[in-house]
């Protein structure tokens, strides 16, 4: 027959068991998975852009640039600009020593005038010649004198003729040497050849200023630049090539002005591909900015990126490029805690945004910090930042 348990053992049993359960509960506790901090982004609907950026760093530059260099060599005599200079077109900007030219030219003057004066001289007789004969022709016709006298008068007036027209040409020789001192005294100077700013001067007055011949990289005497007309200069990839066409929509973006981006349109696209040792080959483009005085002023050489606009998607669903992962899945924040892996159908796509055909909904929430260690389905989190 079994004795019943006393009360006192029972009440020992009870506390045991609740023990037992207090030390499971937190061994559970202990033991259980932490939540992960991620950032969670609002799925939203609004534009996605289908683009292609270049594939290394462009350049601003300008519509109108030249590396001037005088045609011939000599000392540096007037240097009429400084480095920074705004110039205007026609304006001296150097002159090489030309004394001996100069010196031609005042030669050839002297003989212009020399040449005249024989003009003078020479068609005076002529014209005298000429009156001799048409008397003595009057006077063969009355019988006066004889036929061989009419002869030698008219041959007398033909040589002065000619004397004079000899002159004339002396002239016309004589001007042409001058003209002809004036162009070598050209080949000393050099004046603007548009509206600009005088970027780098290589020489200083009484140094000798070299031409850069043929094959030999000889640096130019004046850089100058027109930045009244600017436009980016960027290499993309050849893969990329046929899809561009002058008058696309572009985004171009400047280092030195971060976070802003300015619209504009493909200028040109090179007929060409460049191919640039131990990198990819590429296609250059051209483009201009809409509105040139946005960005405010730019320095020709800033670096600069373009995106060429290739399709556009309004009021679309779309999902932070950031946050998709390979094979168009990404990580929804669950209603019970947890990440939830989704698999979604995408259209066109950025580097910021990608249309959303399936899968997700406006109001959904998706993981953008997929690069945090332990962000995978199934584990609870803790949401960090919530932006719409």
């Amino acid at each position: 027959m079994n004795r019943p348990m006393s009360p006192t053992l029972i009440r020992r049993l009870l506390i045991a068991l609740v023990v037992l359960i207090l030390i499971a509960a937190g061994l559970w506790w202990v033991s259980r998975p932490k939540p992960i901090s991620v950032t969670l982004k609002e799925i939203d609907r609004g534009k996605v852009e289908s683009s292609i950026a270049n594939t290394r760093a462009g350049t601003v530059e300008a519509c109108l640039r030249t590396k001037l260099s005088t045609i011939v060599g000599g000392r540096i005599e007037v240097l009429a600009v400084k480095e920074g200079d705004r110039v205007k077109k026609g304006q001296l900007l150097i002159k090489l020593w030309n004394d001996d030219q100069q010196a031609q030219s005042a030669l050839a003057l002297t003989q212009v005038a020399s040449a005249r004066k024989h003009v003078t001289e020479a068609c005076t007789l002529a014209a005298n010649a000429e009156s001799d004969a048409a008397r003595q022709a009057a006077l063969r016709a009355r019988g006066f004198v004889s036929s061989a006298n009419e002869e030698q008068a008219r041959a007398a007036a033909q040589a002065k003729r000619a004397g004079c027209d000899a002159a004339k040409a002396d002239v016309v020789q004589a001007q042409a040497r001058v003209s002809a001192t004036r162009v070598e005294q050209g080949r000393t100077v050099l004046y603007a050849p548009f509206d600009g700013t005088v970027a780098k001067i290589v020489g200083e007055v009484g140094e000798y200023s070299t031409p850069s011949p043929p094959g030999v990289p000889t640096p130019p005497a004046i850089d100058l630049i027109d930045d009244s007309c600017l436009y980016v200069s960027a290499p993309m990839d050849e893969v990329d090539a046929p899809k561009i066409k002058a008058g696309q929509a572009v985004l171009i973006s400047l280092d030195a002005l971060p976070k802003q981006s300015f619209p504009g349109k493909v200028r040109r696209v090179a007929p060409y591909v460049s191919a640039v040792e131990k990198q990819a080959r590429t296609v250059d483009i051209e483009a201009t900015f809409d509105h040139p005085d946005a960005p405010g002023k730019l320095l020709v050489g800033y670096s600069a990126d373009v995106e060429v606009i290739l399709a556009v998607r309004d009021n679309v669903v779309r999902v932070p490029t950031s946050a998709l992962q390979e094979g168009g899945r990404v990580l929804v924040a669950g209603t019970d805690g947890k990440l939830q892996e989704r698999k979604i159908k995408t259209g066109l796509a950025n580097w910021e945004y990608t249309e959303v055909l399936a899968g997700l909904v406006a109001g959904d929430r998706v993981v953008t910090s997929l690069e945090r260690e332990g962000v995978k389905a199934g584990v609870p989190y803790v949401a960090e930042e919530k932006s719409k």
